[in-house]
């Protein structure tokens, strides 16, 4: 399978099709290749790595959004966590490390983000 097709396997199983869907049909001429890059090589080849677990790659993401202060993406990999196999435990350990490593300010955001997220799925279901 090519990187792109397989990016867009691993994506659509921690996204979820419907989020998947949506960014494709949200697609322009001006950022279709910037989609295909990140599926190839994020989804396609990072993600789709056997090294390590999907929960595991969950974790880091969510670490590292929040310790570089990437929050607008948070709340779609904490929605992934559903898909991951990350728990809620997981999650706060994972902004326990960013606290102490990358700074309290950083990992209170992302952790509130987190709650207003779990929040939002839940009233969901």
């Amino acid at each position: 399978m090519n990187p792109h097709d397989k990016g867009m396997q691993v994506r659509r199983q921690v996204l979820g099709e419907d989020h998947v869907a949506r960014a494709e049909v949200a697609k322009t001429d001006l950022d279709t290749p910037f989609q295909n890059l990140i599926t190839e090589g994020a989804w396609g080849t990072v993600w789709a790595s056997d090294g390590i677990s999907l929960r595991e790659r969950s974790m880091l993401t969510l670490a590292l959004l929040a310790a570089t202060g990437n929050f607008d993406e948070i709340p779609m990999h904490i929605r992934a966590t559903a898909r991951t196999g990350a728990s809620k435990t997981d999650v706060l350990e994972t902004f326990q490390h960013v606290a102490i490593y990358a700074g309290v300010p950083r990992a209170n955001r992302a952790l509130k983000l987190a709650k207003a997220t779990y929040a939002e799925m839940e009233a969901e279901t």
